[in-house]
């Protein structure tokens, strides 16, 4: 259920492995958004708060929500009530989203999704005020992965190595380590060897959060990483081959060359090809701007 009036209502979260099930083959239903088809239901919220934007939005995103929740089970809380969480991070997501900065709804939103989940974790768990700082949330969040890098999984103080370490990688001190890890010992958790379900199938541990990229994020990633490299292309087109060939040896190579070089090359003053840098460079930004306008990635002036 949503927080917000101005927010859609969603499917109402699972209870159980059937509900679960249930709730899974609902929300696959929805439809996977194009990029245009994103663009333009969130340019229509933002501008007009138009519900049933909203509700696209939301609905072809819930997906994204279950993988995140999933990766959550390992603290001992009921499914049902990490992604409903999540699903109010997701609809606060959709509520801030500033479609005009390119970038997808699912690179955005996930970090929405994360911070919800992750803040009714810390509200719920047996422990105490446990992340009260944004350095202890993080050793919270990140500490039995990394007791699980390093083969710690017993359930017994950490190795003066082990907890240098982690302190060192995490950016927190050793007392720090030490603290968090005998907090987390006594907050009744289960073995992470224990199976999860009545038939055996499958252990606490195979479902910590994973650290690497969701599968949303990677296509959003490569997907912007693509139509950049698109409106790049199209830009240089509008320089000359002089200007191309300054601008590149200038700007975007990992070695660039010194005017001097450059003015041996083309037989002319350096200030000459500092200008000539400077001209093509305002004509490729223009000629950037223009492009995306074309493509629809930015708004009309």
């Amino acid at each position: 259920m949503s927080r917000d009036t101005n927010l859609p209502s969603v499917p109402a979260a699972p209870v159980g492995e059937a509900g679960l099930n249930r709730y899974l083959a609902e929300i696959r239903k929805f439809p996977v958004l194009t990029a245009e088809q994103e663009y333009m239901l969130a340019k229509r919220y933002a501008e007009h708060q138009d519900p049933e934007a909203a509700r696209r939005l939301v609905t072809s995103h819930l997906r994204l929500v279950a993988k995140i929740a999933m990766g959550y089970r390992g603290y001992g809380l009921p499914v049902s009530e990490l992604i409903s969480e999540g699903n109010i991070g997701l609809m606060q997501g959709v509520k801030k989203f500033e479609p005009d900065r390119g970038f997808r709804l699912a690179t955005y939103a996930m970090w929405w999704i994360k911070a919800s989940i992750q803040e009714f974790i810390l509200r719920s768990w047996s422990l105490v005020k446990i992340g009260t700082t944004a350095a202890q949330k993080k050793l919270f969040f990140n500490l039995r992965r990394m007791k699980k890098n390093i083969d710690a999984f017993e359930d017994t103080d950490l190795h003066p190595d082990d907890v240098r370490k982690i302190a060192t990688d995490l950016g927190v001190s050793e007392a720090e380590v030490v603290n968090m890890n005998r907090r987390m010992m006594m907050g009744g958790d289960a073995s992470l060897n224990v199976s999860f379900n009545d038939e055996g199938e499958g252990q606490w541990q195979d479902l910590l959060a994973d650290g690497g990229p969701l599968q949303d994020e990677t296509v959003a990633d490569a997907e912007e990483a693509m139509w950049r490299r698109a409106i790049l292309t199209d830009a240089m087109s509008s320089l000359n081959e002089r200007e191309r060939a300054i601008l590149i040896e200038r700007r975007l190579t990992d070695d660039p060359k010194t005017l001097e070089e450059l003015s041996q090359t083309y037989n002319v003053s350096r200030e000459r090809v500092r200008q000539i840098e400077v001209r093509a460079f305002e004509k490729l930004q223009k000629a950037i701007l223009k492009s995306a306008m074309d493509k629809k990635l930015l708004p009309a002036a």
